[in-house]
């Protein structure tokens, strides 16, 4: 048995709001849910919103965050909630949450993966997209995990503030923290990743780096060659270097389809004094990169493939639930036709497949069946759970 649902919301968030949807979930699915996602758009009332559903939905396996946009199967929404939910004998559901991510990602990351059990087959990970070094916490979680479970999700945003995001666990509101949901039983689940971005200007080498912040491309201050390509419109850091990220060239051979596929970085802060700039994942010294930058057209199509290659990596398999997790450059690219990725992905996935997931800061995804996890910006990651 296998039921999965959604419910959307746009309207003042309160604790009867949140009593409403966890109802609307548990008549969708004719029954409790074993396991509950809430999404949302940040603002006042999140508190109460957590309670009403944790209230109502009769479990405490309850995960989530803050978005910069909400998907369900009704499409996309923003200022929404949205509420999922999964009813079943097949899958066992398990959750995890770590603290202060801020102080040391790696350790934290450790921590997440050791507190779940070793019969998981995916994980699900909502993570701080400000504090957090969504590498980092990749890096801890597969040393104990393993690099063949697959590790989907994205970094928890608050829409284009970049002030303070929120992680759901429970009841429980966080942040500065990495929640976790692991899957465990008899299932498939097919991933698939694509961004559309493609390189422009000159390729240069990364000649001084330290984690996320980049120090110097080709020896020069990596701000003044940003001022040299984006001239004043520098000055719109962190925003200008979301709609044109870094795109790690010489990392292509780790993703499936090198032509259509780059591992992209986005900037999220510039320091004048050391003329560097902060990205939103680790560049490593000696990386290669150019400049990238997408449009609509290109995005639209991205979205689709990406589609398609998680229900070709599900096999045979029938779709049961896709979860998205896609990135806010692309809602920021797209403008008004960002409703499109969502009906673009829900016609590929099946019109009877329920959509699940948000708009992020960063995604968790596997490039390619059997790959380790990575963390991408600016891409979109779908992962599709089915069975036989």
């Amino acid at each position: 048995m296998f039921n999965a649902g959604t419910v959307a919301a746009k309207e003042r968030f309160t604790f009867e709001l949140g009593r409403r949807m966890g109802e609307s979930l548990i008549e969708r699915l004719g029954q409790k849910p074993g396991a509950a996602w809430l999404f949302s758009s940040p603002g006042r009332g999140i508190k109460e919103l957590l309670k009403g559903v944790a209230d109502t939905v009769g479990t405490n396996v309850i995960v989530g965050c803050t978005t910069d946009g909400e998907i369900s199967s009704s499409g996309f929404s923003d200022g929404s909630a949205v509420l999922g939910g999964i009813a079943t004998d097949r899958i066992d559901f398990h959750i995890a949450a770590v603290n202060a991510l801020g102080r040391d990602s790696e350790a934290a990351g450790k921590k997440l993966a050791a507190a779940l059990p070793g019969s998981l087959r995916y994980v699900q990970i909502f993570s701080d997209g400000l504090t957090g070094n969504g590498c980092a916490i990749l890096r801890g979680a597969m040393s104990q995990l393993g690099e063949d479970i697959p590790i989907c999700g994205g970094a928890a945003a608050d829409g284009d503030r970049f002030e303070r995001t929120l992680q759901f666990y429970g009841s429980q509101i966080l942040s500065d923290s990495v929640v976790a949901i692991g899957f465990s039983g008899d299932f498939d689940i097919g991933t698939g990743v694509q961004s559309g971005w493609s390189p422009i200007g000159i390729a240069k080498s990364v000649t001084r780096s330290a984690g996320h912040v980049v120090y110097e491309l080709d020896g020069q201050p990596a701000l003044e060659v940003y001022k040299r390509f984006f001239g004043k419109h520098v000055e719109k850091l962190p925003m200008v270097g979301i709609e044109y990220p870094l795109g790690l060239i010489s990392c292509s051979d780790l993703l499936d389809d090198p032509d259509y596929n780059i591992l992209l970085r986005a900037s999220v802060s510039m320091n004048q004094d050391e003329g560097s700039i902060t990205f939103a994942g680790e560049i490593p010294e000696g990386t290669i990169v150019r400049l990238t930058c997408g449009d609509p057209k290109c995005t639209l199509e991205a979205s689709e493939r990406a589609a398609r290659m998680a229900l070709r990596d599900l096999g045979g398999s029938t779709p049961a639930i896709a979860f998205v997790f896609s990135c806010m450059a692309r809602k920021t690219v797209l403008g008004r036709r960002a409703h499109e990725e969502i009906e673009i992905i829900r016609r590929a996935a099946g019109l009877d497949t329920p959509l699940l997931g948000f708009y992020s800061y960063g995604e968790f995804c596997p490039a390619k069946r059997g790959g380790p996890t990575l963390l991408h910006n600016e891409t979109a990651t779908i992962s599709v759970l089915g069975f036989r």
